[in-house]
């Protein structure tokens, strides 16, 4: 009987130990410190979207390769061949091409997935507690596997192309990768966050990506572009990213002191979206 009570009395003691989570006010920093509690569900949650991405799927994971080689073949053949857009230092146009491609289907990538991660997990936002950042958050590092596969068909063609890499891509290719996962990261948190509210974010992603596929210098160099402009051109945090790939492989042009707009750019989406993020983050249960 004795055990009986103090097991009632344990149950009941527990019973009115709750914890009341609320959701914070006002314009707040992203609460790091449960994100890091929560740092393995970041692992599980970018595990099982590269698992459910090509599920189910005929050529799986070699959709890596070809969307951007396809990519690559369409531009040599109408803007390197028809057109005769000169490349930088005489580069072939498929290694110049696909060099700014990989980056750019990287960011691309992680923009739409990440524009879509926190309607698409709908069910547990609804039902458990965890850091909703780590939606889009797992969503941007599951399209860095992509890359990786795509990279090493970038080494198959220069090895074709009797191009050796430049010694400076051992330290200036994860430099000009964090810049782009930035990049796409900030561009992520302000699109799903508006995307709970908004649908409509669906069908505006699509042409976002496609429009900015043709403001960067991927078909092109970004020397054809007038000195005047280059300051305002330097707004496009993927202009830096692309240039930065070319130069440290190819050995290109180097980047020019604009590059640091992009850097800025790129940085202050981040910090915005963070902020957004948070604001915004309080609603999605219920607009969800």
């Amino acid at each position: 009987m004795k055990r009986l009570a103090r097991r009632a009395a344990l149950r009941e003691a527990q019973a009115d130990h709750k914890i009341i989570i609320r959701p914070p006010k006002g314009w707040t920093p992203i609460n790091f410190r449960d994100l890091w509690i929560y740092r393995e569900l970041v692992y599980f949650m970018t595990l099982r979207n590269l698992q459910v991405r090509y599920k189910q799927s005929v050529l799986g994971i070699f959709w890596a390769i070809l969307r951007p080689f396809l990519t690559m073949v369409v531009f040599s053949i109408f803007f390197g061949g028809f057109a005769k857009i000169p490349t930088d230092n005489n580069i072939p146009y498929p290694i110049f091409t696909f060099a700014g491609i990989l980056p750019f289907e990287l960011f691309s990538k992680a923009i739409s997935d990440t524009s879509n991660s926190l309607v698409a997990n709908s069910h547990m936002i609804t039902k458990v507690y965890f850091p909703r950042i780590i939606l889009p958050l797992s969503s941007v590092f599951s399209t860095l596997l992509d890359f990786v596969i795509g990279f090493a068909v970038l080494i198959g063609m220069m090895l074709f192309y009797h191009i050796t890499p430049s010694i400076q891509a051992l330290w200036a290719i994860p430099v000009y990768l964090l810049l782009a996962v930035v990049s796409a990261l900030g561009i992520g948190l302000w699109l799903s966050a508006m995307n709970v509210l908004y649908r409509d974010i669906n069908y505006i992603t699509p042409f976002i990506n496609n429009l900015w596929l043709y403001i960067t210098p991927i078909a092109y160099s970004s020397t054809l572009v007038s000195a005047k402009w280059q300051v305002l051109y330097s707004l496009n945090p993927m202009k830096a990213v692309v240039d930065g790939f070319r130069w440290s492989l190819l050995g290109g042009p180097q980047p020019t002191a604009t590059a640091w707009i992009s850097v800025a750019v790129a940085v202050a989406l981040l910090i915005s979206g963070l902020f957004y993020f948070s604001r915004m983050e309080r609603t999605f249960a219920d607009m969800v």
